[in-house]
């Protein structure tokens, strides 16, 4: 009889450790934090890339005026050397990316590059007196606005279309004068 009993308070044992075993992971579980949602980015400060941008490049250079702070800039970069290629990153209200790209550089490879593979639709759309083409079928959606002074223009994201439009609407494009002494404008 001692023999069974023994049996028993082992398997009792090993119940028992399996009990404390799922607590504790439990206990860490309810610790440890697992959200699912976008990361929180970092704010940037794109004012010194963007005047010298547009101080260098050869075209007048995007950047959006207006946009509310819950559009957040996360990335921006102007490489003179890669044919005044401009980027200006953001995170939309809804969490999803936006980013501005301008370039000198042969367009169709530009447009590829910029869209992650996207192909032109029929679809245009006018928006401040200009047409974009809509580019879809790559990793990013992208409206293009191809030759503007030497330059192409795409703003391409996950974000929704009408996420994208609202960037397009708050674009302008500026060049600094050959004088110093401010900027040309023309709108997007």
């Amino acid at each position: 009889m001692a023999r069974a009993n023994s049996k028993q308070k082992t398997v009792w044992d090993m119940l028992l450790s399996l009990a404390v075993i799922g607590l504790a992971a439990g206990v860490i579980y309810l610790f440890v934090p697992h959200d699912g949602g976008p990361p929180d980015l970092k704010r940037v400060d794109y004012s010194v890339e963007l005047a010298t941008a547009r101080r260098a490049a050869s075209y007048p250079v995007a950047a959006p005026e207006g946009l509310p702070d819950s559009w957040k800039p996360t990335s921006v970069r102007f490489r003179a050397h890669e044919k005044d290629h401009w980027h200006l990153g953001f995170q939309d209200p809804d969490g999803q990316y936006v980013a501005i790209e301008q370039s000198a550089e042969n367009r169709k490879d530009f447009i590829e590059d910029a869209s992650q593979g996207g192909h032109a639709t029929e679809v245009t759309q006018k928006i401040n007196d200009r047409t974009w083409t809509r580019y879809t079928g790559g990793r990013y959606n992208a409206l293009v606005l191809e030759g503007t002074e030497g330059s192409t223009t795409v703003v391409a994201g996950t974000a929704s279309w009408e996420r994208l439009t609202t960037m397009v609407k708050a674009l302008k494009m500026e060049k600094e004068t050959e004088t110093g002494k401010g900027p040309e404008k023309t709108s997007s």
